[in-house]
């Protein structure tokens, strides 16, 4: 039987939180994960700080993947994840293919649901009555772009959230109608895992392993619903790591750089990783075993470059059993 170990390769990759720095320190630290032969980089897409105050500095989700683009060769691009309610779906499938081509086609489309009211409410964007109106905007979004991105003409059907009329967009994705893929972020069971089951080429999620135990199970019943391979979805597990020989020194340093944001957060072994490549090596692998074989590395600023540049290893030896 095919596993995820078979289809996919085991990945690492590099969220860097946009907030509490400056452009050159994103840029520079962008740049050095493509020379590292890091797999994949990813960002936020949050108008205000999420973590601590919400008046820190932050950049904008798109126009950063843009630049990135610009700046490295080889890395995979995008969103962790894009809030569907900032814009228009047809804005987001333009804004994905034209960074897309900027990168020689190596973006994902990252999208979900939206949750921070502050950024909203601030900026005079709606957010809706709650979670489950936003999820079905997502869906009805994630269903459009998917068709534009395949080179469709899309009409909506009456009644929805949005109106789009003979929708076409030119140019398609940079390697061709469809090949850019959705990456879908969240574990809502009722809606979100639905429309990952349905539209998704990837899907992303954190938390202990007992919950995503839970979580993987009822994925693969909505795919099983909607005939859909559940294999056919990457499956990406974000995380907080720190990587240094000592275990009590990675701990300091990973609690440190989550209060100097602003974050109350306490480690919690379930869901933090820290200490030596073998001893992170060992905590994701229970996670492969459940087929998240990327692995997305939250990273604070300032950056710890110790960490990123012991990344590599780490994929190593998780991908050498």
């Amino acid at each position: 039987m095919t596993t995820y170990r078979d289809r996919y390769p085991i990945r690492v990759g590099a969220l860097l939180w946009p907030q509490r720095t400056d452009w050159a320190e994103l840029s520079a630290f962008a740049r050095q994960a493509d020379q590292l032969g890091l797999d994949s980089l990813w960002t936020w897409d949050h108008l205000h700080a999420i973590v601590g105050d919400p008046l820190q500095d932050i950049y904008e989700g798109w126009t950063t993947l843009a630049a990135w683009a610009a700046q490295t060769e080889h890395i995979q691009l995008g969103l962790m994840v894009g809030a569907n309610t900032f814009r228009n779906p047809g804005l987001t499938a333009k804004s994905a293919v034209t960074v897309d081509h900027i990168s020689g086609g190596r973006t994902w489309l990252g999208i979900g649901g939206a949750w921070f009211e502050y950024e909203h409410t601030a900026n005079g964007i709606e957010f809706g009555s709650g979670f489950g109106p936003r999820l079905d905007w997502l869906d009805e979004a994630v269903e459009g772009v998917s068709r534009v991105l395949a080179g469709e003409r899309v009409t909506s059907a009456p009644g929805g959230r949005y109106d789009f009329r003979e929708l076409e967009q030119h140019p398609l994705p940079f390697r061709g109608p469809g090949t850019l893929p959705i990456l879908i972020g969240g574990g809502g069971e009722k809606k979100t895992l639905r429309t990952v089951a349905k539209h998704a080429q990837g899907w992303n999620v954190g938390g202990s392993l007992e919950k995503m135990t839970r979580k993987t199970g009822i994925l693969a019943q909505h795919c099983e619903d909607v005939g859909r391979d559940a294999l056919e979805i990457e499956r990406t597990l974000v995380r907080s790591v720190v990587i240094r020989d000592d275990a009590d020194e990675a701990a300091r340093v990973l609690q440190a750089g989550l209060a100097g944001n602003g974050s109350g957060h306490q480690l919690d072994p379930e869901v933090d990783s820290f200490g030596s490549e073998e001893q992170v090596a060992e905590q994701w692998r229970r996670y492969v075993d459940l087929g998240f074989t990327h692995l997305v590395v939250d990273l604070p600023a300032p950056y710890d470059r110790e960490t990123m540049e012991r990344l590599p290893r780490l994929r190593e030896l998780v991908a050498g059993g």
